[in-house]
């Protein structure tokens, strides 16, 4: 377990407490910053849950109908993350403030034990990681992932999850009994290996190849584990030789499932990549101006091209390729979303 990439904040104190309304909640959150290097000029906004299992609509595409989301905004501060329109619900803006106005649903795995007790809950799957990342650092602090899994291994309720984290091995124990009950996958989102393009991308993301070792920990531990190789943004990291090097480490880290989708640029997105884009890779711009001059998806071609190269995981190490997901938008409004199999055997299938 690689340890580093573990927040530690056992020694570490609040710096300042205050109290904040937020849209759509009852009470005033605790608000709190931090004296840890990881929060530097991060807020967290402490409130009670009334809910916690959240329907998909039946518009959506998904093969999951329920999703828990313990956090909203992201430090992880990826520049494409499909998530950052909803924290305007919240009277945030979808830029610097979905990565450092940080909602913590602090008594969500109590709310999830009592609604998963209900005489009407059907046992649905139900997928974690589909709006931000619930592992995301400030999770090392919180540590709600912990009593989310005991409730579901308790209610042997079948459940997945997608992350960019290693963090997630702190749980290992915890997966392993959930696997003997229930249906689980776990799955890590690798987008590229290229030093370069992590950094501007996702800055505050742990490394990648740590979440490719993270995925062979899993898998060794008989965790059935996946890797996502999405976003794919054309001309930063679908180079063949870049998409090929995570295939061979996905398969060597005995990946259950590869598969990448395309870039999806909707709503306020677009506006933030293309000003990543002016910043960082000024040369892509009219590219991009062409490739999504209709639309927020890929040209059809486009996506074909991506998802062939990306279905080449399918002879990987017994790998199973993914189901063509790069033409199958993403209608949850999630960020980036996994989800487990039904019953146990079906492949999983991710947006991104």
């Amino acid at each position: 377990m690689c340890e580093h990439v573990f927040v530690r904040w056992q020694n570490q104190s609040i710096e300042h407490e205050r109290k904040a309304a937020l849209p759509g909640f009852k009470e005033p959150a605790v608000v709190r910053s931090f004296d840890a290097p990881e929060a530097i000029g991060t807020r967290f906004y402490e409130i009670r849950a009334r809910s916690a299992i959240n329907k998909v609509p039946e518009r959506s595409r998904m093969p999951f109908r329920y999703t828990i989301n313990p956090y909203r905004g992201c430090a992880h501060a990826c520049a494409y993350c499909f998530a950052r329109p909803t924290h305007t619900y919240l009277d945030f803006n979808a830029r610097e403030e979905f990565e450092r106005e940080i909602v913590v649903k602090v008594n969500v795995p109590e709310v999830v034990r009592a609604e998963l007790a209900r005489p009407s809950w059907q046992g649905d799957h139900v997928a974690l990681g589909t709006n931000t990342d619930p592992y995301q650092w400030v999770e090392g602090r919180y540590r709600l992932m912990e009593g989310i899994w005991e409730a579901m291994r308790d209610f042997a309720n079948p459940c997945s999850v997608l992350t960019k984290s290693p963090l997630l091995l702190r749980d290992i124990e915890l997966l392993k009994q959930l696997v003997e009950v229930t249906d689980f996958t776990a799955n890590l989102s690798v987008p590229t290996l290229d030093e370069k393009a992590w950094r501007e991308t996702e800055p505050h993301t742990p490394h990648p190849r740590k979440r490719l070792e993270a995925a062979a920990e899993l898998n060794r531990a008989g965790i059935p584990t996946g890797v996502l190789i999405a976003p794919l943004m054309p001309g930063i990291n679908d180079a063949p030789e870049q998409v090929e090097e995570i295939l061979e480490l996905a398969g060597e880290a005995g990946a259950r499932t590869i598969g990448g989708v395309g870039l999806h640029l909707r709503g306020q997105v677009r506006e933030i990549w293309f000003d990543w884009l002016r910043q960082y890779r000024p040369d892509l711009v009219p590219r991009y101006e062409g490739l999504y001059a209709r639309g927020a998806y890929l040209p059809r071609p486009e996506q074909k091209r991506l998802s062939r190269m990306a279905r080449r995981g399918r002879g990987v190490s017994g790998a199973r390729g993914m189901r063509d997901e790069a033409s199958k938008p993403d209608t949850t409004g999630g960020g980036h979303g996994p989800a487990g199999p039904r019953r146990r055997g079906q492949t999983s299938l991710f947006d991104a």
